[in-house]
């Protein structure tokens, strides 16, 4: 079995809260692996850490503490490197009962230590495509120049033109038009699906072992969505790059992954096979995962003009996370039998199928 080149394990990531006086658990416990070529969907409601979690693994967490405790392991030339190494050496927790009451943290040091070592990789190992690109992207540079820059600091490419044709390229292999006359645009003389496409452009243009797309659709509007998943689709069979794919909607998670993760609350509910896991049945899942689908609208509710199905309760507050299952207070797939261990005890994630596993008691003997 091939060694992962993305290997996720016990990640914490926390946040603060002053007016609260109490830790905000954003990823609390993420455990992941993603293969070399294979493409893993990270799915779930907005607010269930999905972002935060990519953020992490670049090392891109500004407000402490952040992140407190895991291991990030990333195959680099062919050997097994922890990003998060000598972590421990920062970070001191406080446990009562197994739950972490208490961080301290030397934020600059880490910080320091962090920034020295995540330069040899972002960019060049690990790529990033952000939400917003008109945000991410530097308005005082043109679109070119941030591309060149990208290209002459990662790769073996240092002669100005060689790198200005290198990012014309990309440019159109994206499907930019006219890629010679957007090349000395700025970010905010494009529109938001170029932006993102130039986003896109810069990203792979380093040609990094792994991509990680955090909601490469959002803001944009249904046909240019479609467009630019089109594009993702292309370029993922054409380079067969490993890739994360975060997103909120499910459909382009069906269509782009080989595996699934679904996240919830900070931390990951079910992972498996996309098809598997992502099928239009409700047994053998999550019944998170079960009402993500079925509120997913159909041609025969749209013809049938009945309600959407929604998932009843709000999204769980991180800061207030129970003893118990994550999702207890918005399930309604619990029975008599587990109703007490529900409430007082979270459940591992345990194996039901071939590479199917599922945090949730109703798969306990």
């Amino acid at each position: 079995m091939l060694a992962p080149l993305l290997k996720i394990e016990d990640l914490r990531t926390y946040f603060y809260s002053k007016s609260k006086q109490a830790f905000i658990r954003s990823v609390d416990g993420v455990s992941l692996k993603i293969t070399t070529g294979e493409t893993l969907g990270v799915v779930g409601e907005s607010g269930s850490g999905k972002s935060i979690m990519a953020l992490s693994v670049m090392g891109l967490i500004p407000a402490g503490p952040g992140v407190i405790t895991g291991k990030v392991g990333f195959k680099s030339d062919r050997i097994q490197k922890n990003l998060l190494q000598d972590l421990d050496d920062y970070v001191t927790l406080t446990r009562e009962g197994g739950r972490i009451l208490g961080v301290q943290k030397d934020e600059e040091g880490w910080q320091e230590l962090c920034e020295h070592r995540m330069a040899k990789v972002r960019g060049k190992e690990i790529s990033m495509i952000f939400q917003n690109p008109k945000q991410s992207m530097n308005p005082f540079m043109t679109v070119g120049r941030q591309i060149t820059e990208a290209i002459k600091l990662h790769t073996s490419i240092k002669e100005e033109r060689a790198a200005k044709e290198r990012a014309i390229e990309w440019l159109d292999r994206v499907k930019i038009d006219t890629p010679r006359l957007r090349f000395d645009n700025h970010p905010y003389g494009l529109s938001g699906g170029m932006c993102q496409r130039a986003m896109i452009a810069m990203a792979l243009s380093c040609e990094p072992a792994l991509l990680i797309a955090d909601e490469p659709t959002t803001g944009l509007d249904a046909t240019i969505q479609s467009k630019i998943v089109d594009l993702l689709a292309e370029l993922k069979a054409e380079l067969g790059i490993t890739t994360m794919l975060i997103s909120h909607d499910i459909s382009i998670i069906a269509r782009l992954s080989d595996k699934v993760a679904v996240m919830y609350g900070g931390t990951v509910v079910e992972s498996g096979p996309a098809k598997e896991i992502l099928s239009r049945k409700t047994e053998g899942k999550h019944p998170y995962t079960a009402a993500l689908l079925t509120s997913i609208p159909s041609a025969e509710n749209i013809s049938m003009k009945g309600d959407l199905p929604a998932i009843e309760g709000d999204v769980l507050d991180t800061i207030n996370i129970p003893a118990g299952c994550r999702f207890y207070g918005r399930c309604n797939q619990v029975t008599d039998r587990i109703r007490e261990r529900c409430e007082r005890q979270e459940p591992d994630l345990r194996e039901i199928g071939t590479g199917h596993k599922v945090r949730c008691w109703l798969y306990y003997e």
